[in-house]
């Protein structure tokens, strides 16, 4: 089930992502899903873990069809107040969707495996459901904020003590346990602290910034390989018959013993 996010938590996440720095990195980070998942309008995605809305906002603007579903109800009433009847939302949990097998073009966990129990079930069924691509989007174990956000909540209770911060490679692992060796890429932003100004959005931008392990937010998207179920196919067997030597007939004179095939010419 993981931590599902209460009334009090809900309005606090909304309050920071009005503030002007907590945008901008949204923005970046908005930026690199979209940049690395490459939707095509009119194509289905699904949220996992929805939130109030900060990842789904890009892609209607996108011109996707989206599907949004969080476990918390309060995070998903002021998603429905902001945004009305633009996305379909469900209540549920990253791992157990209510859909069946390839019912999207993508998926999205956008700062969703921090806050569930069993992160690699969660990839699974974001992978069973989807059936071309899926970004990862997770804080990053090894940036410079992660640490700071890990050493802060030991002295002040936080949202992120509840948070399981995951790296690069962890994240690829589990990908590669569950699904093999399909194509796999993954970028980071945010990679210094704010305060930032607009032109931090050229610098982020860069391919060879976004290589560095250490941004704050990392993105990873994997590119699905389909897969078809198979089962043995039952093919009937009949031997063919042999012919068999009469009994008293092999010593007779002039009878040679049978062995099942015509000896006589054509």
């Amino acid at each position: 089930m993981g931590y599902i996010f209460d009334f009090h938590d809900a309005k606090r996440y909304h309050q920071w992502m009005q503030k002007r720095k907590n945008r901008l990195a949204a923005d970046l980070e908005s930026r690199l899903m979209l940049g690395m998942l490459d939707p095509v309008a009119g194509e289905s995605v699904l949220d996992i873990g929805c939130g109030t809305g900060a990842s789904i906002e890009p892609l209607l603007e996108k011109g996707l069809d989206v599907t949004g579903i969080d476990p918390s109800p309060y995070m998903l009433d002021i998603l429905s107040t902001t945004l009305g009847n633009r996305v379909s939302l469900y209540r549920g949990f990253a791992e157990d969707l209510p859909f069946d097998d390839n019912s999207f073009n993508h998926a999205c966990l956008f700062t969703c495996l921090e806050f569930v129990d069993d992160p690699k079930k969660a990839l699974a069924e974001a992978f069973r459901v989807a059936k071309d691509r899926v970004f990862i989007g997770f804080l990053n174990r090894y940036a410079l904020t992660g640490i700071g956000r890990r050493v802060q909540g030991i002295f002040t209770p936080t949202i992120y003590n509840r948070a399981n911060f995951f790296s690069v490679w962890e994240i690829k692992s589990m990908v590669r346990q569950l699904m093999g060796p399909v194509p796999v890429c993954w970028r980071t932003v945010c990679q210094f602290p704010g305060p930032w100004g607009a032109w931090m959005k050229h610098f982020e931008g860069s391919g060879l910034v976004q290589r560095f392990p250490f941004g704050t937010f990392a993105g990873i998207v994997v590119t699905l390989v389909p897969r078809f179920r198979t089962r043995p196919l039952a093919i009937r067997y009949q031997p063919k018959k042999v012919g068999r030597i009469a009994a008293g007939t092999a010593g007779c004179s002039g009878m040679a013993p049978s062995n099942g095939f015509d000896d006589s010419p054509q």
